[in-house]
């Protein structure tokens, strides 16, 4: 019985962590029972130096950039029905990053309708903010996404999710608009790939069919419930799952030449053990497989990812370090591989409210010259 009780507990745990994450740090202002509204601030700043990165292409960029600024606002009418609103700078202006309505039915049955990220692999669920080192997203790897749709990834449509058998094994399903796969170019003759509404421009109309993704992880150690994932839980929890994704959509290919159907698949593996007095050790990896139906080989192929981080237990200061590494490799069937390669340290303060990373990242394109990057990034959520 003490065990169960012990179990319990330990889930509760993880799923706290796991829910106060990724609902940000952040106010809430109550109007009444289960009626509320709260408003959050997230940001990443960052100085790079990359090699030959100067305006001559010989020296070395010294460069200070605000990455991402975003606002979170969420609202409750019920304990049924409520809605989020977030927003991101892209640099030149404040776009919308989400807006989605959430009825909340049971927790084994939620339904989200807006615009959202669709069901994917752990690292596009978890999203820069809640991945180790700073901002780090592996785009070699992980081709849709943060650098693609309609913004950062997101795409509109309705996704069906929930968490079954103690929260254990979650599943998402959805249908989306689709064509936001990250390589559609404003110019078709660099990449190949069209939007929809490019396409019909070009006189290459498609049948207009749905992006259908979805997503199916177990977590054999502590759960994680909730739609959203999280890329490391910084020593919070004992992790051992692995998540199964794709995304299919007929015509979902679109270029002057032709038109041809999409379809990507992934599997994704986390493991993370707490060893009380020391720290905690995470290992992650992922396999992904584009396919494009031939019509950009460039973006069709397979792809791998490989991680490994340790959080000390003890504190210096303010909060833990955190050193990790990262591998990734894309293979596309123009066999221009590439590779990039990430070594840094995290210091983290208040778990993805508040880290301070350094990371050193090399890039190498097969028949080119490697590239290589140094970075210092503060990651805050209030």
């Amino acid at each position: 019985m003490r065990v169960k009780q012990a179990n319990k507990k330990l889930l509760v745990a993880a799923a706290m962590a796991a829910i106060s994450w990724n609902a940000h740090a952040g106010a809430t202002i109550n109007f009444g029972e289960d009626k509320s509204l709260s408003v959050g601030l997230g940001m990443r700043y960052s100085f790079s130096s990359a090699e030959d990165g100067a305006s001559n292409g010989k020296s070395r960029s010294t460069d200070f950039n605000l990455d991402s600024a975003r606002l979170y606002f969420g609202a409750s009418l019920n304990k049924n029905i409520k809605g989020m609103f977030n927003t991101e700078w892209d640099g030149d202006q404040i776009r919308v990053l989400d807006v989605a309505g959430q009825f909340a039915i049971a927790p084994e049955f939620n339904v989200w309708a807006g615009r959202l990220l669709s069901p994917s692999d752990r690292a596009n669920m978890a999203g820069a903010y809640y991945s180790m080192g700073g901002g780090y997203w592996p785009g070699v790897s992980s081709r849709y996404g943060y650098n693609g749709g309609i913004f950062r990834g997101r795409d509109d449509g309705v996704v069906v999710w929930g968490n079954l058998a103690d929260n254990k094994l979650g599943y998402s399903i959805g249908a989306f608009e689709g064509h936001t796969f990250g390589f559609e170019s404003k110019d078709p003759l660099s990449s190949g790939a069209l939007t929809q509404s490019a396409a019909k421009t070009a006189g290459k109309g498609s049948s207009d069919s749905l992006m259908y993704a979805g997503r199916l992880q177990y977590d054999f150690w502590d759960a994680e419930p909730g739609y959203y994932g999280t890329g490391n839980y910084i020593g919070a929890a004992d992790i051992l799952a692995i998540g199964v994704a794709g995304r299919i959509q007929q015509d979902g290919m679109l270029s002057l030449a032709g038109k041809g159907d999409y379809a990507s698949y992934s599997v994704d593996f986390l493991m993370e053990k707490r060893f009380k007095g020391s720290g905690a050790l995470a290992i992650e990896a992922a396999y992904y497989d584009y396919d494009t139906d031939d019509i950009v080989l460039s973006e069709q192929g397979k792809a791998y990812s490989t991680g490994v981080s340790f959080i000390f237990e003890q504190k210096v200061g303010w909060g833990r370090f955190q050193p990790f590494m990262h591998w990734q490799k894309f293979e596309p069937d123009t066999n221009l591989d590439t590779k990039q390669f990430d070594v840094g340290l995290n210091y983290v303060i208040d778990g993805y409210n508040a880290q301070i990373s350094a990371m050193y990242t090399t890039t190498k394109t097969k028949g080119s010259s490697s590239l290589d990057k140094f970075g210092v990034a503060v990651q805050l959520q209030f």
